[in-house]
């Protein structure tokens, strides 16, 4: 339902553009064309899966605990700058990673008996959210058409999810579907964000304000949840969110460009 929903806001707000900038409005399908068809595709399906791997997450984990992996977004991200992004990949960032697993252990005060479900599907949300993010910034290269990088992974989200409504849907009360609005505009909003900033700084300077996440997810979890985080959640941040701060000041270093895993884009931007 939620996906439908920011469909339907991506496809009216490139209406109102087209209609503002006197396009015709059956023109306004244009602005959902994209030059970059493969890493659009590798972006929905990375999309989907990370939504579904968040849920369960969520679903299974306190808030603080989730966030643990959403700080290791970061590090992830300068990973994947290198075969993606065509940016050469320094030892720093391997020592970011390490840095950042040794964070993850203070999950876990009893071992590894203690690692869940939760946590696999907490660690896969991360690691393919930031594939999504970091296409979305190699796509931003070639176009700025940040209405279509919502458009298709959410229009995948409802081919996918459409597929397994009919084996697990159940009636639901008009509250639910009043939360369900609000969480598909509230998704609209931020992810349309989330690709402008992408295409405007690179994907290691956005992804750390992600850390400030972390506040919210403790204000949430204790007042809604009732949960009150370890002082062991809070070392593993402050171990997370160090890594992936130096991350970012290593990444300011110059470095020799490699040739980035898609080349079929063309470098022409399509309709705004």
């Amino acid at each position: 339902m939620s996906g439908i929903i920011v469909v339907i806001l991506s496809v009216g707000a490139d209406r109102i553009k087209a209609k503002s900038s006197g396009k015709m409005p059956m023109a306004s399908a244009h602005g959902l064309a994209t030059t970059c068809k493969r890493a659009m595709a590798v972006r929905s399906v990375m999309t989907v899966v990370a939504a579904t791997s968040f849920f369960y997450a969520f679903a299974l984990l306190p808030f603080a605990e989730v966030f643990i992996f959403i700080g290791m977004v970061p590090i992830f991200a300068g990973l994947l700058s290198g075969p993606i992004l065509g940016e050469k990949l320094r030892a720093p960032a391997w020592a970011a990673l390490a840095a950042g697993f040794i964070g993850v252990i203070f999950l876990f005060p009893g071992g590894v008996a203690t690692i869940t479900f939760g946590h696999g599907f907490a660690l896969l949300a991360s690691i393919t959210g930031t594939v999504s993010m970091v296409i979305a910034r190699y796509i931003g290269r070639f176009e700025s058409n940040a209405l279509a990088q919502v458009f298709y992974p959410n229009l995948a989200l409802v081919v996918v999810m459409a597929l397994a409504l009919p084996f697990v849907y159940t009636p639901m009360p008009l509250i639910d579907i009043g939360w369900a609005v609000a969480y598909a505009v509230l998704l609209f909003g931020a992810r349309w964000l989330l690709v402008i900033a992408l295409r405007l700084l690179p994907a290691y300077a956005v992804t750390p304000l992600m850390n400030l996440q972390f506040v919210w997810m403790v204000i949430l979890g204790a007042v809604f949840f009732g949960e009150v985080p370890a002082a062991n959640i809070y070392l593993g941040v402050l171990i997370v969110a160090g890594s992936g701060l130096y991350l970012v000041y290593e990444q300011f270093a110059p470095r020799k460009p490699v040739q980035p895993v898609f080349s079929t884009c063309r470098a022409k931007s399509v309709i705004t």
